[in-house]
């Protein structure tokens, strides 16, 4: 396919890659009909979305939500991590601290307003792993003082 990365595209064929920049996606689109009504907005031009990653139905953003949706990706896709832990949980920081933030940002605004928006499992699923992360972090913290 022109325009896209070999090495992005065999990643993207990863099922589990793919289901996260799919809720990436979601969660941007969510966050971008909230907070950028009032801009001009369009399905998304990413590499994931020329090759088909997101369906028929693109994800709909101005280009300030595309432009951090394709950064997304491209962390997303090349993570060095197996299996791939939260980021807010990872020791490797891959993404730019101004890029942190605004996802920081955009995830605490559209994690809650997801639940309405088809992905009430996965809130749960995250929330339950978020708790035994820090359950085992604490452990692993208690055991070093000892």
């Amino acid at each position: 396919m022109p325009g896209v990365n070999e090495t992005f595209a065999m990643r993207m064929s990863d099922p589990k890659v793919r289901k996260d920049t799919k809720t990436l996606a979601d969660f941007v689109a969510i966050y971008c009909r909230a907070n950028h009504a009032g801009r001009e907005r369009g399905p998304a031009r990413t590499e994931a979305a020329m090759l088909g990653v997101y369906g028929s139905r693109s994800p709909v953003l101005c280009d300030e939500c595309e432009a951090h949706l394709a950064y997304g990706e491209k962390r997303r896709a090349f993570c060095p991590k197996d299996p791939k832990p939260f980021c807010a949980h990872c020791d490797v920081h891959c993404y730019r601290s101004s890029e942190s933030e605004w996802q920081r940002q955009m995830m605490r605004f559209s994690g809650p307003r997801s639940m309405l928006h088809g992905h009430a499992i996965d809130g749960i699923r995250h929330a339950l792993e978020a708790r035994a992360y820090r359950k085992s972090a604490s452990r692993e913290a208690a055991e070093k003082t000892q």
